[in-house]
């Protein structure tokens, strides 16, 4: 089945050589203009993975990714920034605000689709079938959905994949680079900053059920899932 690709683009020849790109790569593009129309388009048909320029008309892209990251049907969106702005601030600051991924324009049409269909294989949790649970936590991988208790744990689909992995390997230690390259993939450049940008979020989805000192930093070496309380520093 062709993944629905909803793009969020005020400016025409780019949001049409997108859409071009996408239908050669089997995708089927819907475009929007602005937030008005995504969201026209969103209670239309819910689409696999959105799109999202930085600057729009009205509603910036920012607030809008933090907008679908509070919505009930589109929190685990999977969306990727569309950005000229390029600094690393500027990225950090489109991941502190929900999306997933982050493409400097000018870009490739082949670079994007990669893009893509990383994210959406990221998203699908390809590896993350069956029962998991452990410290308070529930993965159920078929429905892809984390349990504390009865309460759905609500958190982005890259945020689930990092916890998915730390679960899989509690108690051990893994520098940024290591989960760079085990949540993300070792085709898929990614910055290492972008680690804590998400260990950041994870720990806030946790935060309500009381249970992001699950998810420890070890100092000078990385991060890990450990059911036991973090020693404490005299």
């Amino acid at each position: 089945m062709q993944k629905r690709i909803l793009i969020i683009e005020d400016e025409a020849p780019i949001r049409d050589m997108v859409a071009f790109a996408l239908r050669r790569a089997d995708m089927l593009p819907i475009c929007a203009g602005d937030a008005g129309e995504a969201q026209l388009a969103i209670a239309d048909a819910v689409p696999d993975l959105i799109l999202l320029d930085w600057m729009l008309p009205g509603i910036s892209g920012m607030d809008l990714a933090r907008k679908l990251r509070r919505d009930e049907l589109t929190r685990e969106l999977p969306i990727i920034m569309l950005t000229a702005r390029g600094e690393e601030t500027d990225r950090v600051a489109g991941l502190d605000a929900g999306v997933d991924d982050y493409v400097v324009k000018p870009f490739s049409a082949r670079e994007l689709v990669a893009r893509i269909k990383a994210v959406l294989r990221r998203s699908r949790g390809e590896d993350s079938a069956g029962m998991i649970e452990l410290g308070g936590l529930r993965i159920d991988g078929s429905a892809h959905r984390v349990y504390a208790g009865n309460e759905q744990v609500s958190m982005g689909p890259t945020e689930y994949r990092l916890l998915h992995f730390f679960m899989t390997h509690a108690e051990r230690v893994y520098s940024r680079a290591q989960l760079l390259d085990h949540v993300w993939g070792g085709s898929v450049y990614v910055e290492e900053r972008t680690i804590d940008v998400h260990i950041r979020r994870l720990r806030k989805s946790l935060e309500a059920c009381g249970l992001d000192s699950l998810i420890q930093t070890v100092r000078g070496t990385g991060y890990r899932f450990s059911v036991h309380p973090a020693p404490v520093r005299t």
